[in-house]
């Protein structure tokens, strides 16, 4: 007979599949992606060899969300409004494959489990359905204050100040009530591209859970919430393809690396310049939304009379 467990391998299983059949027919309806009048498009390899490295740290720590930003940022490669979708899309299936490994070798009270992931899947699919509908200038700032939060996530792990946690592995009473509600709030800020990693860590450790029990909690809760959230984002064509594909190719091996060869590595510089260009990147995310806001003012403006032809 399946146990608890079992079942939840099987329902992230299908998932899975689900999210391939989207895809799959979705790409047959509408081939999409930067136009092709756009001059020498990075190839799939290129963004696979962007996914192979960002998630190969991911799975040591550092968080693949905004680092991927950054690099799509400073080189130009995926239109703003289009990278809360590529990274969910993108990102999916190597989040799947971690899920697999650490719910099978993390030992967490599997009610706390599931009621944490049932709650990021409902904000995931809340908050992808209103993002996948912002216009550009939105988006900027979204991703600028999502990238913010993520270097102060960072900082708060260089310098020792996340939570110590407890022993425990399950939550109960308002404990678990406050779990639920957070999760479920990380979940819909994952739409934005605010890694679920980081901020679940340090609220299952505030909550009195061992920092362990969250590995499960948080790969499993993105392995859910991402097939769902991806599945708005491919419908509603708000992603770049070529791009997700890369990303989901090159990353899948970067896990397998990550979990089971390598294990573990100093991390401590790493970070220090994840901060730095983190921070940069949010910076101009802002600023090219303050700018294309200045922009739009002032061709909403009317001609003075004087100018005008007559």
């Amino acid at each position: 007979m399946l146990t608890t467990k079992g079942w939840l391998f099987i329902a992230l299983g299908c998932f899975g599949v689900v999210y391939l059949i989207t895809w799959i027919a979705s790409r047959k309806r509408e081939r999409i992606g930067l136009p092709s009048s756009v001059p020498r498009l990075p190839s799939t390899r290129f963004f696979g060899a962007i996914g192979f490295v960002t998630t190969f740290f991911d799975t040591l720590g550092i968080g693949s969300y905004a680092t991927t930003t950054s690099i799509f940022k400073l080189r130009n490669l995926v239109k703003d409004e289009f990278v809360p979708g590529t990274l969910n899309v993108g990102f999916t299936l190597p989040t799947i494959v971690q899920a697999f490994i650490y719910i099978a070798i993390v030992q967490v009270e599997m009610t706390t489990l599931i009621l944490l992931i049932a709650a990021s899947v409902l904000g995931m699919w809340l908050g992808a359905g209103v993002v996948c509908g912002w216009p550009r200038r939105y988006i900027q700032i979204g991703m600028g204050v999502a990238l913010l939060v993520a270097a102060t996530l960072f900082l708060m792990t260089i310098f020792h100040k996340e939570a110590a946690g407890g022993v425990a592995l399950g939550l109960h009473g308002v404990s678990l009530w406050a779990g639920i509600v957070g999760n479920f709030v990380l979940g819909a800020l994952m739409s934005l591209g605010i890694g679920l990693y980081g901020p679940c860590l340090i609220m299952i450790s505030l909550l009195g859970m061992d920092p362990r029990a969250a590995f499960p909690i948080m790969m499993g809760s993105c392995a859910f919430l991402m097939p769902v959230g991806s599945e708005r984002f491919v419908r509603k064509g708000s992603y770049d393809f070529r791009a997700a594909l890369g990303l989901a190719i090159g990353s899948i091996p970067a896990v397998l690396i990550a979990a089971f060869i390598v294990k573990s590595l100093d991390l401590y510089y790493v970070r220090w310049l994840v901060v730095v260009v983190v921070v940069f990147t949010a910076l101009s995310m802002l600023r090219s939304a303050a700018t294309e806001r200045r922009s739009a003012r002032e061709s909403a403006q009317p001609v003075p009379l004087d100018d005008a032809v007559i």
